[in-house]
């Protein structure tokens, strides 16, 4: 079966733009002027509107025919585009008094959103289809990882976390989520009087680093596979400079993962 996400993407924009406020409106009066009708608008608009509009229809009809007709797909496209920029201003801090005016349409489509939600649904449905095909692509990198030993929930949830920023390009947030993976697991892995030392020791603060410190110096005790440190060490590298350092890059998000994982199977040996 053939998915094609294009297609879904058109699709999903014509729907959106059926219901978009004030389309009609606009092609009506392109309609009514089009056909002869104009006088129709008569007994719907407030006279003062009635009267403008009339007069700018008499000194072009074909512009003003034109120009309502235009003003129609701007409404239907604007209004879709400007929920979607306003998922954006969402996840970033916006400054006071820094902008322009915000458009009359545009307010009519906050209050609308707030009955309603469908522009805003829409523009979560486009964005998440424009993610579809990249996160196919990032998956196809990736094998099922397969352990010996049986992993905690809360590792499970992370690395389930990990691997879902990666496909949806969240590449940070993936590395530093590898960390809390394999702090997780390392925690869950060292024998009790270790892990009441190190519990102590870190004040239940340890971080991958203190943790991969207190591995390679009880290597033996632990039972750990002596490759697993330097695996460990690459994915808490990488991890801390996603924390302190800036955004990292698709590739090195991708090898984190891929060594978070592998370190996990030699975690969990057995």
């Amino acid at each position: 079966m053939s998915i094609d996400v294009g297609r879904l993407e058109r699709e999903l924009m014509q729907m959106s733009a059926e219901g978009a406020p004030g389309r009609e409106f606009c092609e009506a009066i392109s309609e009514l002027a089009a056909t002869g009708r104009f006088a129709q608008l008569h007994d719907v608009l407030p006279a003062i509107v009635y009267d403008e509009l009339w007069t700018r229809h008499e000194q072009d009809p074909p512009a003003f025919v034109a120009g309502w007709h235009m003003l129609a797909q701007e409404m239907r496209q604007g209004f879709v585009q400007h929920a979607r920029q306003r998922l954006t201003s969402l996840t970033r801090l916006q400054q006071a008094g820094n902008g322009a005016a915000t458009p009359a349409w545009q307010e009519i489509q906050c209050a609308l959103d707030a009955q309603q939600h469908d522009l805003l649904r829409a523009a979560f449905a486009m964005e998440l289809l424009e993610l579809v095909e990249p996160a196919v692509l990032r998956a196809t990198h990736l094998r099922e990882c397969v352990v010996a030993a049986a992993s905690s929930e809360e590792a499970d949830r992370y690395l389930d976390e990990a691997t879902r920023c990666y496909f949806f390009g969240l590449f940070t947030a993936c590395a530093v989520m590898c960390r809390s993976v394999l702090e997780e697991a390392i925690e869950q892995k060292l024998p009790a009087g270790l892990a009441r030392q190190v519990r102590t020791r870190y004040r239940n603060a340890a971080t991958l680093g203190n943790l991969l410190h207190e591995v390679n110096n009880n290597l033996q005790l632990t039972g750990i596979d002596r490759d697993f440190p330097a695996l460990a060490n690459q994915v808490n590298e990488v991890g801390k400079k996603a924390v302190h350092q800036g955004l990292l890059s698709e590739d090195e998000a991708r090898d984190c993962l891929q060594n978070a994982r592998k370190a996990m199977q030699l975690l969990l040996k057995d």
